[in-house]
């Protein structure tokens, strides 16, 4: 994130991979839909039209406080990433050119796609031992299966002890 000047790019990758939005999602947030209380994320317009909430990372918070401060969206219907003169939502071509260009300042030159921060998001909460019902709910899957091919990266055997191991007192 060092290499991103942009406030409002910073907060809308922050979104992507702190709380697993996908762009479109990201292009229909509304202010209210941030609610900083409960640490969540109120996503309204996702696919299919199932509403949910989803987590909101404390260091996403601060970027989009920073974006706050900077841009002060005004926009009528209080999207919180207005497009052209805020006349408009942000377009996911718009946000898909920001990543680039972010990608470009890092010297990052894998394909790393929006969408892919969103498999992070799901592949680092699996890694860390959160359960995949969970994360299904997160993302806003119907289906399990649809999570399961986001985490066919994840690294999850990596600090498993085996029940044997530690019944007979041989776990790490």
């Amino acid at each position: 994130m060092n290499h991103c000047e942009n406030p409002k790019h910073k907060a809308m990758f922050a979104l992507a991979y702190g709380s697993g939005l996908r762009v479109s999602e990201i292009c229909a947030l509304r202010v209210q839909d941030i609610d900083s209380k409960q640490m969540r994320v109120f996503v309204h317009n996702s696919k299919r039209g199932k509403a949910r909430y989803t987590i909101l990372s404390r260091q996403c918070l601060g970027f989009l406080r920073d974006y706050w401060r900077s841009f002060r969206p005004n926009h009528p219907e209080e999207l919180l990433f207005p497009g052209w003169r805020n006349l408009t939502s942000i377009t996911d071509r718009a946000i898909n050119d920001a990543l680039k260009k972010w990608l470009r300042a890092a010297d990052i030159t894998r394909n790393v796609s929006m969408h892919s921060l969103r498999h992070a998001f799901a592949t680092h909460l699996l890694e860390d031992g959160t359960d995949i019902f969970t994360i299904k709910e997160l993302l806003g899957h119907s289906s399990i299966s649809s999570t399961i091919v986001y985490l066919h990266m994840a690294n999850t055997g990596a600090n498993l002890i085996s029940p044997a191991d530690r019944l007979h007192g041989n776990g790490r």
